[in-house]
């Protein structure tokens, strides 16, 4: 079931409730997004499937035009979320790592409506721009441009704002700062936060000995005051934390938990191991070649490896069981 802006505040907010949080996967490639849907089904759980710049730019979708692979993603992840085969797992679309002189030419239509030929405009369930290259000001100018967009053109919209994720430890001062100038000017439209909590992008072999479950809980606390409603916490750099420390993440308040090296890790180590179990098939003259040559066989036994995988990550989030609960109530909400 694809998530409205609307119904992905209104799943955030039961995160926030039932002290769980939703795997959000940053998906590099169309088989991803299905094996994301996959795990969560398995599971009964809400799934994030968020796309970043380099995704909507890349080959496989917009081919050096962002535009039109945020149209070709965000298709493929509706099409398939409003699928009979998962019509019980919410998914929300997420835009993810948007920067650039780009940012607002992506972003308006994912807030306005994205075109897709002989289907109705669907927007982007939820959104976020990078800001790990913006200074205070221009973060708080080009969130407040959005919502500026979002409501001249009537539309739905449910924000994400990030401070600077991989500077350490996010200022109550600088939290106070960003989330004021934006939920003053424009209310009611943040709905995550995501400071520095003592994480950062990519991996680490040594973990991330700063990380704070107290700076969770404190960021989490001083971004519901601020906006006088409950909010939860993003996680960006999860990648660099044992169970442990994800779990008790969720417990102080974490409700989006953002997950891309340790994924693209999964997924390439299985190819790896594919190609190289099978390099005898893969002489031409092998009668297997053909099978196994096909990116079917590729991707089936990536699959096999990466979604038990999302599956684990998931319980440690707690979030297995939440899915289908939630897209039945939101059904029988429509109806009334």
């Amino acid at each position: 079931m694809y998530l409205s802006p609307q119904q992905s505040r209104a799943l955030y907010e039961q995160a926030v409730r039932e002290h769980f949080a939703i795997l959000a996967i940053n998906a590099d490639s169309p088989a991803a997004i299905v094996d994301a849907l996959e795990a969560a089904k398995a599971v009964d759980a809400p799934v994030i499937i968020e796309s970043s710049l380099w995704q909507l730019s890349s080959h496989t979708f917009g081919h050096g035009d962002a535009v039109l692979g945020l149209q070709r993603f965000a298709g493929m992840v509706q099409q398939y979320a409003d699928s009979e085969a998962y019509k019980d797992v919410p998914v929300i679309y997420h835009t993810d790592h948007i920067k650039g002189p780009q940012t607002i030419d992506i972003l308006k239509p994912a807030i306005q409506g994205i075109e897709r030929s002989g289907a109705s405009n669907f927007q982007a369930s939820s959104i976020s721009l990078d800001s790990s290259e913006l200074s205070a000001d221009e973060n708080i100018a080009l969130i407040s441009h959005l919502c500026t967009f979002a409501q001249e053109s009537e539309c739905a919209l449910t924000l994400e704002m990030e401070a600077g994720v991989d500077d350490g430890l996010t200022s109550v001062e600088e939290a106070r700062y960003l989330l004021e100038s934006v939920e003053k000017a424009h209310p009611g439209y943040l709905v995550l936060w995501a400071p520095g909590v003592g994480t950062q992008h990519g991996y680490s072999e040594d973990g991330f000995p700063g990380f704070s479950t107290e700076q969770v809980s404190k960021q989490q606390g001083l971004a519901s005051e601020i906006c006088g409603r409950d909010m939860g916490l993003v996680l960006h750099g999860s990648s660099g934390l044992c169970d442990e420390q994800l779990a008790a993440a969720v417990h102080a308040g974490v409700i989006k938990v953002n997950w891309s090296t340790d994924s693209l890790a999964c997924r390439s180590a299985a190819a790896a191991a594919y190609y190289k179990n099978h390099s005898a098939e893969l002489e031409r003259s092998n009668a297997a070649f053909k099978q196994t040559a096909m990116d079917n066989g590729l991707q089936t036994a990536v699959a096999e490896a990466y979604r038990p995988v999302v599956e684990e990550r998931m319980g440690v989030l707690n979030s297995h069981g939440k899915g289908a609960s939630f897209c039945k109530l939101e059904v029988m909400e429509c109806r009334s």
